[in-house]
């Protein structure tokens, strides 16, 4: 069994991540209205009914955007935490919405489905570790530090696909407001070039064979400062590390 992954977008304007194992597909987020999701997942060859549920991080709108009403429209599933669901306002529960605990694991099909609690200014905010029992796949998009549970959790991971939010010195430099810098490169904001690479250097790495850098400001950071970091963590060229775009994402990659 193959475990595959790819990007439907990724930035502060809309995120999405389609992960597969055999015949069990999920969309990890949907950070775009209904019919850009359609079309950013044809773009991948898939359709909505090819996927068994999203998966959602926190309540943030370019994390969970429209996916309750994506997923009414298409007849999904929605998993998330109980603070996540309660963050979004809505009172009784629908029964296509799962509500899951930030430190247990829930099989979808062929997948394992691994939250981890993370600092992020949201009400319970998780990341998540999929895993088809061979490969592991670590994903860290919203986070305002490592932690040690954080880098135990993404140790041995066989693909990351890892927050580069921003440069200090670009937003440091930068237009927005001053109470937005500090927000952003708070202890529960968004995670820099410079920790993204601290925290590969605090986990074990030797099995990784993919490393892509996610959720890039447009604003406060660029591509090749995002690769310089993380390539000079894992001292490898920086044309090896992958970049998500906001538009385009990034296409297939396998385990």
């Amino acid at each position: 069994m193959t475990l595959r992954f790819a990007s439907l977008g990724s930035g502060s304007r809309g995120n999405g991540l389609v992960v597969e194992a055999g015949t069990s597909r999920v969309l990890l987020d949907c950070g775009f209205t209904p019919r850009d999701c359609e079309r950013r997942l044809a773009r991948l060859g898939l359709a909505p009914s090819d996927l068994a549920g999203i998966v959602v991080t926190h309540e943030h709108d370019d994390h969970i955007g429209d996916a309750l009403p994506f997923a009414e429209r298409h007849g999904l599933r929605v998993w998330m935490t109980h603070g996540t669901w309660r963050a979004t306002g809505n009172d009784a529960l629908p029964a296509r919405v799962i509500l899951i605990d930030s430190h247990d694991e829930f099989a979808v099909g062929d997948l394992c489905v691994a939250p981890f609690p993370v600092p992020h200014d949201a009400r319970e905010p998780v990341q998540f570790v999929f895993t088809d029992g061979d490969s592991r796949l670590g994903v860290l998009t919203d986070i305002g530090m490592p932690t040690p549970h954080v880098g135990e959790v993404l140790s041995a991971c066989d693909a990351l696909v890892l927050e580069c939010n921003h440069d200090r010195e670009m937003l440091a430099g930068g237009r927005y407001p001053g109470w937005l810098k500090q927000r952003i490169g708070g202890p529960f904001g968004h995670l820099a070039n410079d920790a993204a690479a601290d925290l590969l250097a605090m986990i074990d790495t030797r099995r990784l064979r993919h490393v892509v850098a996610a959720h890039l400001s447009e604003s406060n950071n660029t591509p090749a400062l995002a690769r310089a970091a993380l390539a000079g963590a894992l001292g490898c060229a920086a044309d090896w590390i992958g970049v998500a775009s906001q538009e385009s994402g990034f296409d297939w990659r396998e385990l």
